[in-house]
């Protein structure tokens, strides 16, 4: 605000004061030079300033740039006018001051020349403000715009990321609760691998993406949980390029494709089945594949379908429309999710 008054302050003075100075060389050169009329300009100088100033002041207090154009227009003319008059008014009685008589500004001709050139100055200056500060207001309201989209944004990410943690920790202590009677220390084991992913999940300092090798780390502490419970009826297949192991990705990303194959797919299957993780950078991107033994078929009545419209979601925010995550069915009794992040610009 204070380099803006500043910068404010620098034009005024320097854009009248430069104008003055030429209009006072261009007088002097045609009456000559004397002490009244070099007195004359500088009051008009310092006047000038002080009544574009209050021009500013009330286009500012009524708000008139904020106006449609069919209604600021008129204002804004009507008050450089008001203000190219007095202007006027102030040279004629200062010259009567200064020298006791009009002199040239006596004939109507002269006197309508000086109205219409100061009119034309402050009109100039009028037209001058309101193109600068339009420009800033816009750049203003476009920053503003920005950063109420990147609030938005940022909100609606935590909103989305918050539905996976208890869709995620039901799951998990359900199979708790259904081993702890059986075998305790496998239940322990289990309990240790869910803190070490609960620890990841609940950062919240932790950035919307983070490299798809930290999810492929979480994702083996889930699996090897989910082996413990599924025992001979889960094989496991990973296959990450390093290339991929690279790229950012959502975080609980590839755990919600994961957990999906194996609610939806493995765990209707009485003797269980194959899951395959496989992620490699092609030519549009990063693709990530969960492959999955199993149906495609229409979701249960009691199915919240949270997970996969929850990735679908956040893949919206944060890549607009250039990612996709499709869900297809494969030959040989085989479902696939397959995630396309594209490459970033």
């Amino acid at each position: 605000m204070k380099s803006r008054n500043a910068a404010y302050w620098t034009c005024q003075v320097l854009g009248w004061g430069g104008y003055s100075a030429m209009a006072l060389w261009g007088t002097a050169r045609q009456i000559g030079w004397r002490p009244s009329l070099v007195t004359g300009y500088l009051l008009y100088f310092f006047y000038s300033i002080a009544l574009t100033h209050l021009l500013r002041r009330e286009i500012q207090r009524r708000q008139w740039l904020g106006l449609p154009l069919r209604r600021a227009l008129p204002r804004l003319a009507g008050a450089s006018v008001l203000v190219g008059t007095v202007q006027t008014f102030l040279v004629v009685a200062i010259s009567r001051a200064l020298e006791g008589r009009l002199g040239v500004l006596g004939q109507l001709r002269n006197l309508l020349g000086v109205l219409g050139g100061i009119n034309s100055v402050t009109a100039g200056w009028t037209v001058l403000y309101v193109a600068i500060t339009s420009t800033r207001r816009y750049r203003e309201a476009r920053h503003h715009t920005l950063q109420l989209q990147l609030a938005l944004r940022e909100a609606e990410l935590r909103a989305l990321e918050a539905q996976v943690n208890p869709h995620f920790l039901f799951n998990c202590l359900n199979a708790i609760r259904g081993l702890i009677a059986e075998d305790a220390a496998r239940a322990q084991d289990m309990i240790t691998r869910l803190a070490n992913i609960l620890r990841y999940n609940l950062q919240r300092d932790r950035p919307h993406t983070v490299p798809l090798a930290k999810e492929v780390e979480i994702v083996s502490d889930y699996l090897a949980l989910e082996k413990i419970r599924f025992e001979d009826r889960l094989r496991v297949q990973l296959d990450i390029s390093p290339a991929a192991a690279e790229v950012p990705v959502p975080a609980m990303l590839l755990q919600t494709l994961v957990e999906n194959a194996l609610k939806h797919g493995l765990a209707d299957l009485p003797l269980g089945g194959e899951l395959s993780v496989r992620a490699a950078v092609g030519p549009e991107g990063l693709v990530i594949e969960v492959e999955n033994s199993g149906e495609l078929a229409e979701p249960r009545p009691d199915s919240t379908q949270v997970g996969l419209s929850n990735a679908r979601e956040r893949l919206r925010v944060l890549y607009g429309g250039r990612a996709s995550l499709q869900l297809a069915k494969r030959e040989g009794g085989r479902v696939a999710a397959t995630v396309l992040i594209p490459r970033m610009a």
